[in-house]
């Protein structure tokens, strides 16, 4: 059931196009980002929370059915309600398959789960267009060597709470008569645990728990982009006393390339181009995510003409990018009186077949205004 309104978190309307809804959730990564609110509560669940809200509005598929839900609240007993974190960058969720299984069984420790990590990473705009291999390390909060994750001594020096016969919760019951109300708490024997320390392991001190340094290394696909991230189950905070091991979120931050800029997987590149070339044609290397590649650019082309080359933007997983090329005509400076003459004459050639903006222009101030816009000199 969609128990959240997702439109609300992100602060977008429900009409937000694709766009907007990036935008939004950029705009609130960099606010309520962890590593700017350490040991803050709110900003961590906060940053939960946007995220799963970018999960599902980002995803075309999943925004329909949750608008269905929101709008029928009570035709389905399933939905997003109880969506997890999420991954705004298609295609990198899958990345990873290391998932802990905790204690198991389905009791209350197994759904104890300790904290995310994030980490950020900076990436060339080369290496988040073309994809590439990262390794980094870290520390976290991971199983006793020694106890293996049970806080007693040699991992064997523990019982079965008897209370709860090893489950971690007991079921309570009040009222009287007909009407008794059963409800279910957490052990208060073995703190939901369910087992009793015989004797604490001296390395953990009983928590289960130790320091370590974590080394990763993982594939980043191509495409990445600022705000987005990838997420490995299991590499977060273990809690103590046992549970589920938190996730690792790899945020990137890319930076600016000195030609390109891109917009998803499209790129966008402004090419100059001398004032002849212009004119009379010719060959220009154009530049690439790979190398440069000649392109024969046509006689008469106009400064600020905008060519889309197909397929030449970033190759994703599952679309490729297309490059649009702006030519700019950089038209001479600082000629000479000789040059000034001869091109004098040459532009005095040209005919309003070859020139049709201009001829259009001039018959268009010559109805409104009975003037010629071109003062002769």
């Amino acid at each position: 059931m969609a128990n959240k309104n997702y439109y609300e978190i992100l602060g977008v309307s429900k009409t937000a196009t694709q766009d907007e809804i990036k935008s939004a959730y950029r705009k609130l990564v960099k606010q309520y980002h962890p590593d700017l609110h350490p040991n803050d509560e709110t900003c961590a669940a906060k940053f939960k929370e946007i995220n799963e809200a970018n999960e599902v509005l980002s995803d075309p598929q999943k925004r329909q059915q949750y608008d269905y839900e929101l709008e029928n609240p009570y035709a389905s007993a399933g939905g997003f309600g109880g969506a997890s974190g999420g991954d705004p960058f298609s295609g990198f969720g899958d990345i990873f398959s290391n998932i802990f299984s905790g204690f198991g069984g389905g009791d209350d420790r197994a759904s104890r789960k300790g904290k995310d990590i994030t980490y950020e990473i900076n990436l060339s705009f080369l290496d988040a267009a073309l994809g590439c291999t990262k390794e980094f390390s870290y520390n976290r909060k991971d199983k006793c060597p020694d106890c293996n994750g049970t806080g007693a001594k040699g991992g064997t020096a523990f019982k079965t709470c008897e209370k709860c016969n090893g489950i971690g919760t007991v079921k309570v019951s009040s009222g009287s008569g007909f009407f008794r109300t059963i409800t279910t708490r957490v052990c208060d024997a073995c703190g939901g645990v369910g087992k009793i320390i015989l004797e604490k392991c001296p390395t953990c001190n009983g928590k289960g728990t130790c320091k370590k340094n974590q080394t990763v290394k993982f594939d980043i696909p191509a495409g990445a982009d600022n705000g987005s991230y990838i997420r490995r189950k299991g590499y977060g905070e273990t809690p103590d006393y046992g549970g589920e091991p938190g996730d690792l979120i790899v945020m990137f931050t890319v930076k600016e390339h000195r030609i390109f800029k891109r917009k998803d997987f499209d790129l966008y590149v402004t090419v100059p181009i001398d004032f002849k070339t212009a004119c009379m044609g010719g060959k220009v290397l154009i530049p690439a995510l790979d190398k440069p590649f000649e392109y024969n650019v046509p006689d008469g082309i106009q400064s600020g003409k905008v060519i889309v080359m197909r397929g030449k933007g970033i190759k994703g997983r599952t679309r490729t990018g297309d490059m649009y090329v702006t030519f700019q005509v950089e038209t001479p400076a600082k000629l000479t009186l000789e040059q000034k003459t001869a091109l004098g004459v040459l532009c005095d050639g040209f005919t309003s077949r070859t020139n049709p903006a201009m001829n259009t222009f001039k018959e268009n101030m010559g109805k409104e205004y009975g003037v010629d816009p071109y003062i002769k000199s």
